[in-house]
């Protein structure tokens, strides 16, 4: 059985109450569907970015974040994306939970009221400290990187 981890939300305006709350769509899903809490429908220019409101701010346990991720449906079918994919929703943060979509398509693309934009993923948070050194370990990879097996 998997553990459950509990997070209060407030809903911003009684008006769009209507707007579902995150939910997983399947016992198996790993992100929540999170809705855009709009009035009237929004059209994304090809190119363009708009940040989506979702009339939801949350209270997240520290220790843990939110990252939120792009549809694959809405990427593989209409170009849609995430523009800070994944984004970050820190356990300090009480503001709107907004969500910054950008149109990779290249067709105008309409979100409507209540449709699902992006999914939530909660996300256990590990503290670095980092300690300066003179010298780190050698790898057998060193120093390589971008491109550094070939391709």
């Amino acid at each position: 059985m998997q553990s459950k981890v509990e997070i209060k939300f407030k809903r911003l305006r009684k008006d769009l109450n209507h707007i579902p709350l995150p939910s997983y769509a399947t016992n198996g899903s790993a992100g929540l569907d999170i809705y855009a809490a709009l009035e009237i429908p929004l059209t994304i220019s090809h190119g363009a970015i708009e940040i989506i409101p979702t009339n939801i701010s949350v209270e997240i346990p520290d220790g843990y974040e939110i990252q939120v991720r792009p549809r694959s449906g809405l990427a593989a079918k209409n170009g849609i994306g995430i523009l800070n994919s994944p984004g970050t929703i820190d356990s300090d943060y009480r503001g709107e939970i907004k969500i910054i979509i950008i149109n990779f398509g290249k067709e105008e693309f309409i979100i409507h009221p209540a449709e699902r934009i992006a999914q939530l993923v909660l996300s256990k948070v590990y503290r670095a400290e980092f300690v300066e050194e003179k010298e780190l370990n050698n790898t057998q990879r060193g120093e390589g990187g971008f491109g550094h097996t070939g391709k």
